[in-house]
Formats: C-alpha cells, sequence, structure tokens
C-alpha cells in the first residue's frame, strides 16, 4: 500500500511543508475519529481538478461507514462539489440533506486544511471529512455531546490553520492517551467543566478523592504530588492547557499520562483539552526493557575485559615461551580471544542486540597488523563490500572466521614476501558472500591445509552458521576463500 507521503507527491501539487503538515494532521486521525464518532477521510486535490484519499481513520466508538479500504480511491461523485468549495473558498461546509452512502443515511462536513505559518499566507492544501453514521442515531450523552463540541472546535482550527500545532513534540511515546483513555475539557482558566469517567478514574487511583468538574486542573494536581520530588518539567505547562504538550504525572505508585490540546478560536485561547491515560503497567514495562538492556550491556563489557585479561596472560606467556611453536600457537589463540572481544566490546555499548560488522571487522582487521609486520613480510590489507548488521550469534563466529583466514593469507601466502589481501563482503536480501583473496603463492589446486585454523574456519562457516567454504588458487598467483551465508537460515535461528 501506498504511504500518505507516495499519494500526496504523486498529485504533484504540494511541497515538503504541505505533506509535514498532512501528516501531522493523520497522525490526529484517531482523536478526530472518537471525538465526532464519525469516519474522517484526509484528501488532496489532483491535478484533474479532483481529490484523492491519502488518509482514513475509523471511530473505535462507533460503526464505520467503510468497511473497505478508500485510501488511494478518488472523491465519489456526491462528495465532489462539497469537498472543492471547501478546498476553494477555505470554509467548512455541511451537506445540506442526509448523504445516503450503500443504503446507510450520513451527514457529511467538509473542512478544509489550511496551513498557516512561514512565509506564505494561509491556504487550503487539502480537505477533511468527517462521515456521521445516522442509522444508529440515539439521544446522546453528555461525554457524547462534549466530545462532539471538541471535534468541532478541532475542525475549526483546522480550518483556520490553528491545528495541527507544528512545534508540538512528534512521535509520543508508547501508550500515549486517546479520548476513550479520559478526557478533561478546561475553560480559557484552567477550570474544569468536563471530565469523563475514565478520566476521573486515572485521577482517583493517583490520590484525588473528590469530582474533578469546577475545579482548577493546576490545584488538583499540586495536592495529588508528593512532597520533596522531582516532577515531568513540562507538567505546569500540561496542567494549565497553555501549550500543546505531553507529561506523565505521578502519585502513590500510579503514572498517567497527560497530553493538552489547546482550543483556540481564530488565534484567540478558549479552553484547552487534556487527555490522559494510565500507563503504569507501560511505564513498569519500559523500566524493566531499561534495566535489562544495561544489565546486557554490562554482560558485554564484563566478558570483554575478561577476555582481554585472558589475551593478556596468552601474550605475556607467548613471549616467555622457549620454543618457536609454543609462541606460534599462543599468539593465535590470543588473535582468537582478541576477536571474540572485539564482538562484545562492540555489543556492550549499544541497546541492540545486533552490530554494524562493518565496525566490527575493520577492528579486527587491525589485530592481523602484527602478523602483518612479521620479519621479512610486508603485507596490505583492503576491505570493500557491506557486510551490513548481524545478530551477535554469528557475528562471534564469523568474526573469528575471518580473522583465521586474513592471519593465513599473511602467514602462509605472503610468507617472506611482499603483497595485498582483499577482503570483499557483498550482501543481498537472501545471501552474504564474503571473498578473501591473496597475491601470495597460492595453494596447490585442490588442496587445502589441515591446520588447526582450516579446521576452526570450517566449523564455524558450516557448523554454525550454515554456510559453504571453498580454496581455490586465482589464475597466475595466490589464494581466494569463498565464503557464502544463507541469510534466511540466521532469520530462522532467531536473528
Amino acid at each position: 500500500m501506498s504511504t500518505l507521503s507516495d499519494l500526496v507527491y504523486a498529485q504533484g501539487r504540494s511541497s515538503a511543508e504541505d505533506v509535514e503538515w498532512l501528516h501531522r494532521l493523520a497522525g490526529d486521525g484517531q482523536l478526530l475519529a472518537d471525538l465526532a464518532f464519525a469516519d474522517i477521510v484526509l484528501w488532496v486535490p489532483t491535478s484533474d481538478d479532483s481529490f484523492v484519499a491519502v488518509a482514513h481513520t475509523r471511530p473505535s466508538g462507533a460503526a464505520t461507514l467503510f468497511y473497505r479500504d478508500i485510501v488511494g480511491d478518488r472523491v465519489r461523485p456526491q462528495w465532489r462539489t462539497q469537498v472543492r468549495d471547501a478546498f476553494q473558498s477555505g470554509r467548512i461546509v455541511d451537506s445540506a440533506s442526509p448523504d445516503w452512502f450503500e443504503e446507510t443515511p450520513t451527514r457529511v462536513r467538509a473542512v478544509p486544511v489550511v496551513r498557516s505559518g512561514g512565509n506564505e499566507p494561509p491556504r487550503a492544501i487539502g480537505v477533511l471529512t468527517r462521515h456521521t453514521n445516522l442509522g444508529e442515531a440515539r439521544t446522546p450523552s453528555r461525554q457524547q455531546i462534549t466530545f462532539n463540541d471538541c471535534a468541532d472546535e478541532l475542525f475549526g482550527m483546522i480550518a483556520t490553520g490553528d491545528f495541527p500545532d507544528m512545534a508540538a513534540p512528534t512521535s509520543p511515546r508508547r501508550g500515549a492517551p486517546r479520548a476513550s483513555d479520559g478526557l478533561v475539557r478546561l475553560d480559557v482558566d484552567g477550570i474544569t467543566t468536563f471530565a469523563s469517567p475514565n478520566a476521573l478514574s486515572a485521577f482517583n487511583r493517583l490520590g484525588f478523592d473528590d469530582e474533578l468538574e469546577g475545579e482548577s486542573l493546576v490545584e488538583v494536581v499540586t495536592k495529588i504530588l508528593p512532597t520533596k520530588r522531582q516532577f515531568d518539567e513540562s507538567l505546569p505547562v500540561v496542567v494549565t492547557g497553555r501549550a500543546p504538550w505531553r507529561a506523565d504525572l505521578e502519585a502513590r505508585g500510579v503514572t498517567v499520562s497527560l497530553r493538552t490540546i489547546p482550543l483556540r478560536d481564530r488565534g484567540t485561547r478558549i479552553g484547552a483539552i487534556v487527555l490522559c491515560r494510565d500507563v503504569t503497567e507501560i511505564r513498569h514495562q519500559e523500566q524493566e526493557l531499561i534495566t535489562k538492556d544495561a544489565t546486557i550491556r554490562e554482560i558485554h563489557h564484563r566478558v570483554k575485559n575478561n577476555l582481554q585479561t585472558v589475551a593478556s596472560l596468552l601474550r605475556i606467556q607467548a613471549r616467555r615461551s622457549h620454543t618457536e611453536e609454543a609462541r606460534e600457537a599462543l599468539t593465535q589463540a590470543m588473535r582468537r580471544v582478541s576477536a571474540i572481544a572485539v564482538v562484545h566490546d562492540t555489543l556492550s555499548e549499544g541497546l541492540a542486540q545486533n552490530v554494524d560488522f562493518d565496525e566490527v571487522f575493520a577492528r579486527v582487521l587491525k589485530l592481523v597488523a602484527e602478523v602483518a609486520a612479521a620479519p621479512n613480510t610486508r603485507a596490505r590489507t583492503h576491505s570493500s563490500g557491506r557486510f551490513g548488521t548481524l545478530p551477535s550469534e554469528y557475528a562471534t563466529p564469523l568474526a573469528l572466521a575471518l580473522t583465521e583466514l586474513v592471519t593465513n593469507a599473511v602467514e602462509h601466502g605472503l610468507a617472506g614476501q611482499e603483497g595485498d589481501v582483499e577482503i570483499i563482503a557483498e550482501r543481498s536480501d537472501e545471501h552474504l558472500a564474503v571473498r578473501v583473496r591473496d597475491t601470495g603463492s597460492g595453494l596447490p589446486e585442490g588442496q587445502v591445509g589441515r591446520g588447526l585454523g582450516t579446521q576452526i574456519v570450517r566449523t564455524l562457516i558450516q557448523g554454525e552458521l550454515g554456510g559453504t567454504i571453498d580454496w581455490h588458487t586465482i589464475m597466475g598467483s595466490g589464494t581466494e576463500v569463498t565464503i557464502d551465508i544463507p541469510l534466511r537460515y540466521i532469520e530462522r535461528s532467531g536473528a
């Protein structure tokens, strides 16, 4: 399905600022639909004097009129004149008589979406339509009347460019309140004129046992807040209804998320809507996740430190060895441990248990510098291509395998001479292919080393990563090792 941006840009009549404005408005589509108890559809003009739907939101507290998705559809003939009039006049246009949609009587309101601010004068960039189902008409409750009044005031703000407010914070945290979670209506002085049952319940859980209506929300919150305790710095701005902001209110072990939407009449503030939701459990889960992430990072950090200690001990032991064979074995072990330590060091720096393997391998390559500096050997290492992001359980064996291959290429392929070792990574959606190529003396075709390093590489690539590995001599000179790892295997294994 095309995104809102794709649909808007496809019409060729909107700027990037227009698209951002429409995105903000569409993000509040659920709020508008719930307040109006109606379907909300957002339209933008086309190049042939028509309109196309770019967003649609169904109400959560009423039956929808549109059982099929209409995003991407052109405006229907029975609505076209009304939508065009609202767009061209910049005024809200209501249907003169009930509009029948699939044998259901409806009432349609067309609201021009006006963008204001910047250096340009306010202008219509689209139209929002409200489709109310009259087939379910019943005597409205006080809550429904208040919700509808709030919706009408927001529609009026949309038509004058006062809503959405581009200064309001974007990307609300998980658990952002909706109208059905709890709604408080404030007048211009911050006095509560209406509180839904869910809103009253939320404040009761915080410790306020009286009625909210008729009370100053600032005074109510002041009574609730524990003394000598820090609180959200944006809370005063939110509870006074003066700015479109969000804040958390905490008391008695309960956390209620608040979102304020100031109401304006042609720029003059006339009150506010305060949405509230009990997010105690959500905040607890978030805190547990933060604690868990911090613990995991600390574990990786300590494992890295321990591995580096082991590598240092192996290096010391290697220097004190009396035989070349023992020294070489200890040095190889030291490099293997250091390669694993690099992966844990990278994991200790981030929240995700995935690693940027390009960064890891750049650090792993430095581990072979000691080998490259061996007497009578001058090796230059180069890497190209992209490994991408890999899960930690696969980054470790791949880093260790590549350390072995590069080390072998320098120690054996380029022993006593000057040359290059090139590592080429090629990643697609289904495979990761890596080639390690050197310009050394090469192997006899069909013959592969039988040493510990070769056995380690085979075990890591074939056993742990489910991949394939092949050694062959490059035409002329040198050896090339080709590794192919199926990424689907990684995904099935829980990456």
